[in-house]
């Protein structure tokens, strides 16, 4: 009778309570399986694997904290929307501003590991050519990712750039939109340039410095180079690969008809009357008109998003009757 009163009064037996007991704990571990299955497959989700520029597979996931490292490298990523996700860069990103506002671990080329390892970055974006050798592969043999962005000066280059960062990233919509951008811009420049009879395309030479009155011009396979050439002008030095001193011989007989040189950040720019009274420079034809083109280097020689643009500019100045379309990048 009692046991029957506890039963009315909604009280079970104690087996019951025991087969309720274990139905909760089932549900319980189901939940939590549920929720560590959704978190992995959250986790794998975001991670996947990437054939970077120096052919290494590389695993990256949704990185918060990036060293970007080559100036270049850091526009892309802020054209990209991303540049929340930086939190330190090399000395040669300082575009757009606002990048300069985080911690510089110095000169891409001479790079500290430990300087890089130090602000505790989730993922490494560097250019190729950064250095040196020895701190490229201790960051390449710490845990965090280090993804190599391969340097090709050309436009084709440029978008390899762009497709490659966007897919580190895992923004690849964004990244498709600005190759897309980026080509029909030099598609454009391109058509433009091309009412240039070949007999009157211009030489232009690009000089890196003018150490001791010995000028550092541009070859082949050089970012000095291909700019001109996407200016749609003649490098007359481009037989000689690198930055090599050129003699007094070698430019007067290049005859340039314009000198190409690049704004340093914190150093004074160029002067024509300087420049020109250089006596390797003093006999040619853009001597006779002073025909000195200064730009700023990373807007010049970058190869990055506004690489168009600044060919346009440059193309300007070599030709400036020639019809050309309008800028679109701010400097």
């Amino acid at each position: 009778m009692l046991a029957q009163q506890h039963l009315h009064f909604g009280m079970p037996y104690p087996f019951e309570l025991l087969m309720r007991r274990r139905s909760q704990i089932a549900l319980g571990l189901a939940f939590a399986v549920a929720i560590t299955l959704g978190a992995i497959a959250q986790s794998s989700a975001a991670e996947r694997t990437i054939r970077d520029g120096a052919g290494r597979e590389v695993t990256v996931g949704d990185a918060k904290r990036i060293v970007s490292i080559g100036g270049a490298v850091t526009e892309i990523i802020y054209a990209l929307g991303a540049g929340d996700r930086v939190i330190a860069r090399d000395s040669t990103s300082f575009y757009p501003a606002e990048v300069t506002q985080k911690p510089d671990v110095g000169y891409m080329r001479a790079l500290s590991a430990e300087g890089v390892l130090s602000v505790k970055p989730d993922l490494i974006i560097a250019v190729d050519g950064a250095g040196p050798k020895e701190a490229i592969e201790l960051l390449e043999a710490a845990a965090v990712p280090m993804v190599v962005v391969p340097e090709h000066y050309s436009a084709a280059g440029i978008v390899e750039k762009v497709t490659l960062v966007a897919d580190v990233l895992g923004e690849q919509e964004k990244g498709k939109a600005l190759a897309t951008r980026i080509e029909s811009q030099f598609a454009t420049l391109d058509a433009a340039l091309a009412k240039i009879p070949a007999d009157q395309r211009k030489k232009a030479v690009f000089l890196m410095s003018l150490a001791s009155d010995k000028p550092l011009a541009a070859g082949s396979g050089t970012a000095g180079n291909a700019i001109i050439g996407l200016a749609g002008a003649i490098n007359p030095m481009a037989g000689i690969p690198g930055y090599k001193p050129a003699s007094d011989e070698a430019l007067a007989a290049a005859q340039p008809a314009s000198i190409i040189m690049m704004n340093r950040p914190g150093a004074d720019a160029p002067d024509a009357d300087k420049i020109f009274a250089v006596p390797a420079l003093a006999a040619t034809p853009a001597a006779a008109s002073k025909a000195l083109i200064v730009m700023d280097g990373l807007y010049l020689l970058g190869f990055g998003p506004r690489t168009a643009d600044a060919a346009r500019d440059l193309a300007h100045q070599i030709y400036p009757s020639l019809t050309l379309p309008e800028s679109s990048a701010a400097k």
